[in-house]
Order: structure tokens, then sequence, then C-alpha cells
């Protein structure tokens, strides 16, 4: 299922169901970084609307994958992340706090006192008790392939090395920092996620066939991704010229899908 919406998310999401969805994957237009074509009013009071519209559809063990950052104003970072991330903290547990490494500088600042920001916070939001968690295991191990054994403290207080030995794994469990280059759209979306940061939050907390709502949809990466990854998509956006890039977008990746 792929239900795409043009319009205010907050007065749309006010049709959508109670506890009905099990993950958000989003960026809000935060601050003066992320405002596009004007057409979204956007403060603390919409903000904390749209977030309590949010944490009313979500499922019991839903999440929400919340990317934001701060602009820097009068030589002082905002801190609206960490004033967004307290306000849900009222319904919701605060999981993790992820960062989006970008690996370079692309941003437009004074560099002369202050070092170049190069990340995003990925604030990870949970309704109660986690349902899912699918861990991504691709950290290459330091000791990986190498055979180890153990040993056992004896009745005289010496150690005895054990007879068998285990292969330590090649690979680990992902650590909270993830790399990733930003996505540049020629004609498009002035700031697209890179579609495997969002594939890889979509594996990591959810399962095929579930509900994933982005209320800022943007130029559509979470919806191609949820149809690559067999996800339910809900999409919203106010921008008409947004909304049709996404639309063409989730399209291609439908007609591709048909294909294999």
């Amino acid at each position: 299922m792929i239900d795409l919406r043009l319009g205010d998310c907050l007065e749309i999401m006010k049709n959508i169901p109670d506890k009905s969805i099990d993950l958000v994957v989003t960026s809000p237009p935060y601050d003066n970084l992320r405002t596009y074509t004007g057409e979204q009013e956007w403060n603390q009071k919409v903000f904390e609307d749209i977030a309590f519209e949010i944490v009313r559809i979500l499922k019991e063990g839903g999440i929400i994958v919340w990317i934001v950052g701060d602009a820097t104003i009068n030589g002082s970072e905002t801190g609206t992340s960490f004033k967004q991330a307290l306000y849900f903290k009222n319904w919701l547990n605060l999981h993790d706090t992820m960062i989006w490494s970008k690996g370079g500088f692309s941003a437009v600042g004074a560099l002369k006192n202050r070092y170049a920001p190069v990340f995003e916070y990925m604030f990870i939001f949970t309704k109660g008790k986690i349902k899912t968690f699918n861990a991504i295991k691709d950290r290459k191990t330091k000791h990986g392939g190498e055979k180890a054994g153990g040993t056992v403290r004896q009745k005289d207080g010496t150690m005895k090395r054990m007879s068998k030995y285990m292969t330590i794994n090649t690979f680990g469990q992902r650590f909270n920092i993830w790399e990733q280059s930003p996505h540049r759209q020629r004609g498009g979306h002035p700031a697209p996620f890179p579609i495997a940061l969002i594939k890889d939050h979509i594996n990591s907390w959810s399962n095929e066939g579930d509900i994933v709502l982005d209320p800022f949809m943007g130029s559509g990466t979470t919806g191609v991704a949820c149809k690559n990854l067999n996800r339910n998509f809900i999409g919203i956006d106010i921008s008409s010229k947004y909304f049709d890039i996404a639309k063409k977008r989730i399209e291609d990746a439908t007609n591709q899908t048909k294909l294999l």
C-alpha cells in the first residue's frame, strides 16, 4: 500500500486512526535550514501540534526516527533539536540519540571561529517498550575470523584454558553513528535523504508489511525505500512541487519492482 496525500500534515494526520502507524521516519522543516518553498508555517506551536498527532497515531511499541539539526543565529546554536526531543519525552521514551555523519562540510556558514558542522541528530523515540529491532551487523571487527578460547577458574584459584575454541565473528553490530554522504537531486528537493540511510532505519525498526509514515515527505525518499523493502507507506507533503517529484520517484520504484 502506497498512500500519498497532498496538504498540511497536521490536518491530514487528524484523519489517521489512533495507534495505526508502526514507524515514522522524517525530518521536519526546522529553523531556517529547511524552509524550502515557504508553504509550511513552522514554529514551536506548530511543532507541538504535529508531535501530538504523531504520538496519537503511533502504535504501542512503535518508533519515530526524527532527523533534525540546529541553525546558528547570532553566534549561538538554536537548540531546536533538544527542545523537540525533550517535548517528545513527555509521552515517549528517548530510545537512542544517533548521529548522521555526513562525511564532509556542505553548508554555508562562517568558519573563522568554529568547526564545520558535519552531522545531524537522529532521535529514536519509542512508544512504550520497543516492539521491533533488527540489528544491522556490518561493522568489521578487529579480530574477525580468528579463533579464541576462554579460561575457567579452578578450585585452587588457577586458570585453565578451555579445550574448545570459538571463531570471532567477522562483522559485529553497528554503532549509533552512521556515516552517509548527503544525496543531491538536480532540479529536485534541496535536502533529500540518502536512500541508504533511510533503508537502514526502515530495516532496523520495522518488518515487512508494517506501515511507515513520513509527514514531511519531500521528494519521497522514504516512500521509495518502503517500496523497495516491502513496507506500506503513507507520505504527506504540503508542496505540490515536491509532491509531484515524490509521486514520480515512487511510481518509478514501483515499475522497477514489477520488472524484478
